[in-house]
């Protein structure tokens, strides 16, 4: 498997190519409704089918969660993926290899085959795994995990072992270059190489796909570092991955919620209880990369921390990572633990289902961020009420944009008193910066968005307005931009269908406006379409027409115009009677 950019053209010619019913019908049974097919969406809970396949558009839509995306997003969506990899299981389907560019000419490394790289990891784990029930120096760890409440089943659901105290147990039997590679051997200044995990419980780290990627590794003594994991390797990158996810993910594809906690053990203690929701981070802080990860599987995330003060430094620092990653229907819990417990001797304390009430009642992510920032205030004095703005505010600017947004910056302007200044521009109120305008303030009738729909759903009608030869330099109406932008774009590329539109404007700053004039219903025969879209466009033409006469004319009567706006005035009037 090679590895690099897929290409662009691979790309569209595997979506022209894989017909999506076939796709999601592999996965979700459908059940044909006219043109359309349709299924209970695997996206929520519900009882009536709202999901619905076009095979002419080839694109999925739910119209009861809103889910909607073409053969690429819906593999992204059902079966946790990243876009590559989503790509990499349509291409799987459709039995051909995935193209990527190679370096000539694009500047990008190819990378070699790295697979059998997964395979050595997996056997060493359970080298380790083995060594762990087998070797005499290993009662030591296996006193440790049953103090720790450790079943031999959850040992093995996790793939626990133990790394020998032999400095070259690995070498011996596995490729010294590999094992360089993978981070299991460390090189000697003065030559040579010896194992990098020795004597310590060894916690082996799954992607989601269930490979062995690195490993977490616990001393049993007082040595330091208490915890040792897997250098960066081209299988190991500790801002992407987090630890207990594939075993989360094999009890429990759509979890309620993901806990996130501090450290292996505590992964592995709190599923000894049933817990079975838990991750942590590898040794680092909770990145974006993190956050955006798990928000593909649930819909709620609770951070579990130590109450102490390294336990708040550590939530406050989560803050910038998970504000730019809310989005409406996302929500963030900070639960903090009392002193001087972690989860496992919380848990073992006041019991399970006192310890899941403490979830649901854990602090909103609202609550404790302005409850953090406020706890040193006085919110008395204008003094404090514009510290909490100036340190709220860059936060704040985070968030995209949606209702929880809207309400952050509302809670803001109540709690500083502030609603008439607007803190960033000195102007008429404290106002989060919108999107900006386009078709998405268009009346749902207006002819412009009729048009632009049809086009969007049908990029061939692409070739009729070609024909018209329109001068977009004299159009002005809503949406215009995009239209012209949209026109490029399929004229560039010549999208077969919507959903490889769709996938050439991933991304894209219109690409959920064009994803909802994908899925807007417009009732029209297949035989009406071109009169019905050239009418739209006709429309267009004339109101487009009467706006840039009415503003010359205006202007013409306040300022005066100069002779090439006369000119177009007249050249306007004329064509309009």
């Amino acid at each position: 498997m090679m590895s690099g950019r897929i290409s662009s053209s691979f790309i569209n010619d595997l979506l022209a190519r894989v017909d999506i019913v076939d796709l999601i019908d592999s996965r979700v049974p459908l059940k044909k409704t006219g043109s359309n097919y349709v299924a209970r969406c695997p996206f929520h809970t519900e009882k009536t089918p709202s999901f619905s396949v076009s095979a002419k558009k080839q694109f999925f839509h739910c119209f009861g969660c809103g889910a909607s995306g073409n053969a690429i997003t819906f593999l992204m969506d059902y079966n946790h993926l990243d876009f590559v990899e989503a790509v990499e299981d349509l291409a799987a389907f459709a039995g051909i290899e995935v193209q990527r560019e190679s370096d000539v000419g694009t500047g990008l490394l190819e990378k070699k085959d790295i697979s059998h790289l997964y395979d050595l990891m997996g056997s060493v784990a359970a080298f380790y795994a083995e060594q762990l029930k087998q070797n005499p120096e290993a009662k030591k760890a296996v006193d440790y995990l049953k103090v720790r409440g450790v079943s031999g089943e959850i040992a093995k659901s996790f793939m626990l072992g133990y790394a020998p105290k032999d400095w070259n147990s690995l070498s011996g039997r596995y490729d010294a270059k590999d094992l360089l590679e993978t981070g299991l051997l460390v090189a000697r200044d003065g030559g040579g190489t010896h194992d990098r995990f020795r004597g310590r419980i060894m916690f082996p780290i799954r992607n989601k796909r269930g490979h062995v990627v690195g490993f977490g590794a616990r001393v049993l003594d007082d040595s330091l570092p208490k915890y040792l994991n897997s250098p960066e390797t081209p299988l190991f990158s500790k801002s992407n991955e987090v630890y207990g996810l594939y075993e989360l993910l094999n009890a429990k594809q759509k979890p309620a919620r993901i806990l996130i906690v501090e450290g292996y053990m505590d992964v592995v203690a709190l599923a000894q209880f049933g817990i079975n929701y838990a991750v942590a981070a590898l040794g680092t802080a909770i990145s974006k990369t993190h956050v955006e990860l798990l928000f593909r599987f649930s819909q709620e995330l609770v951070f579990c921390l130590d109450g102490d003060a390294a336990g708040r430094q550590a939530a406050w620092r989560a803050m910038e990572s998970v504000f730019s990653s809310i989005k409406d229907g996302r929500v963030v819990k900070i639960m903090l633990l009392p002193q001087p417990h972690d989860p496992d001797s919380l848990v073992r304390e006041q019991g399970v289902e006192q310890f899941e009430q403490r979830m649901a009642e854990a602090a909103t992510l609202s609550d404790y961020f302005f409850g953090q920032l406020t706890a040193d205030l006085g919110l008395a004095t204008v003094e404090g009420r514009a510290q909490l703005v100036e340190k709220a505010r860059r936060y704040l600017e985070l968030l995209p944009h949606g209702v929880f947004r809207e309400m952050m910056f509302a809670k803001l302007e109540t709690m500083s008193g502030m609603a008439a200044l607007d803190v960033s521009l000195n102007k008429a109120k404290l106002n989060p910066s919108r999107p900006r305008k386009g078709m998405g303030q268009v009346r749902r009738t207006s002819p412009s968005r009729v048009a632009l729909a049809l086009l969007v759903q049908n990029p061939e009608l692409a070739d009729l307005l070609e024909q018209e030869e329109l001068d977009w330099s004299d159009l002005d109406f809503p949406g215009c931009e995009m239209f012209r932008e949209i026109m490029s774009i399929i004229l560039r590329q010549n999208p077969s269908n919507v959903s490889v539109l769709l996938e050439q404007l991933r991304g894209h700053q219109d690409e959920r406006l064009v994803t909802k004039l994908a899925t807007m219903e417009l009732l029209v025969p297949d035989d009406g379409i071109k009169a019905e879209f050239l009418g739209a466009v006709k429309a267009i033409v004339s109101g487009s027409r009467t706006i840039r006469i009415e503003k010359l004319i205006d202007k013409e009567q306040s300022e005066g115009l100069d002779a090439s706006e006369r000119a177009l005035l007249k050249k306007l009037l004329s064509s309009s009677n």
